[in-house]
């Protein structure tokens, strides 16, 4: 008796069907659709006011769209429950110099969902923070105030914070934003490797084109409006195939 565990390669993560928005009488979005599948990463590109930050904040929850659906994993965005699977960098911010949290404490706060929100840190939580910590080699500094960092390594304590869960998408909006030249192309160089070595699911919105289009591909493969999406699948059907072939159970 044979019996055959297929793995779904190509589940859609994201599907965005007729999604529109508008504030105030202004149109931002108007009837995209798009969706993102497991382990691709896109790279969203556009003029300032094309939409792309308000994108990703429906996407994450914080907007609701004037018209359309936002499909999560399957699941309507109203009744998406999980969002410990979802890792959201918002846009940079500059931290006070003088803020208290330490890089330790900010990572750890990625666990404080509403399901944990009041619950002690465990030896667990503990461990998962040092793990991310270690992946975004950091944990040097894991007792620095956030605020006294430089902007590249504020950065990576951010997306440490983002792992910590283990998320199966990762969402960024402009990363690289007010960081050197330098540490932009490190910073690009590790999410790359990420993506082409975990089982994630990245979708970033980035002003740097040449950066985007290296590892991307130099044509979008979706316009919307100002906005253009450019899609790397980190693998093809015929691999699919032979995973599943290598999941036949005799």
């Amino acid at each position: 008796m044979h019996q055959t565990l297929i793995t779904n390669c190509h589940q859609n993560i994201i599907e965005l069907n007729n999604v529109s928005f508008s504030y105030m009488d202004q149109k931002v979005i108007s009837g995209l659709n798009f969706s993102l599948k497991q382990r691709d990463f896109v790279g969203i590109v556009g003029s300032n006011g094309a939409g792309k930050t308000t994108l990703l904040r429906m996407i994450v929850g914080l907007l609701n769209p004037t018209e359309g659906e936002i499909r999560l994993f399957g699941e309507p965005i109203r009744k998406f429950r999980d969002w410990e699977r979802i890792g959201y960098v918002p846009q940079k911010t500059a931290f006070n110099p003088l803020f208290p949290a330490t890089v330790r404490e900010v990572v750890l706060s990625g666990l404080y969902t509403n399901k944990k929100l009041f619950r002690r840190v465990s030896r667990a939580d503990q461990q998962k923070c040092d793990d991310a910590l270690e992946v975004m080699k950091i944990e040097d500094i894991a007792n620095k105030r956030i605020g006294q960092l430089s902007g590249g390594q504020q950065q990576r304590a951010l997306l440490a914070r983002a792992l910590i869960n283990h998320p199966d998408l990762l969402i960024l909006d402009e990363p690289t934003v007010g960081i050197d030249a330098e540490t932009q192309e490190s910073f690009f160089e590790l999410i790359t490797h990420m993506h082409e070595h975990h089982e994630m699911t990245f979708l970033m919105v980035s002003h740097d084109l040449d950066m985007v289009e290296n590892y991307l591909g130099k044509e979008p493969v979706h316009q919307s409006g100002k906005i253009n999406f450019f899609v790397r699948h980190s693998h093809e059907i015929l691999d699919c195939e032979e995973t599943n072939l290598q999941h036949s159970l005799v």
